[in-house]
């Protein structure tokens, strides 16, 4: 049985390449689901995985913050 690759070489630039194609793809399936008089379970759960994936993502970068003065979040 083969094993998955468990370290990837993604530069940013690439992960920003994925993201955004996530986005359109998610954009699509939900104006689809608009567009629908009934609600197709497949598309909604499509479009639920891909709203977790980018949320995963999303939580695994690092922002930057000044080092030598005080944050000011806004």
């Amino acid at each position: 049985m083969p094993k998955y690759n468990e370290t990837f070489e993604l530069s940013v630039e690439d992960v920003d390449l994925i993201e955004t194609a996530l986005r359109q793809t998610k954009s699509e399936l939900a104006g689809q689901m608009v567009e629908q008089d009934e609600v197709d379970e497949e598309v909604d759960q499509s479009v639920r995985q891909i709203h977790d994936l980018l949320g995963r993502l999303h939580n695994q970068k690092v922002f930057y913050r000044p080092h030598q003065q005080p944050y000011i979040g806004g």
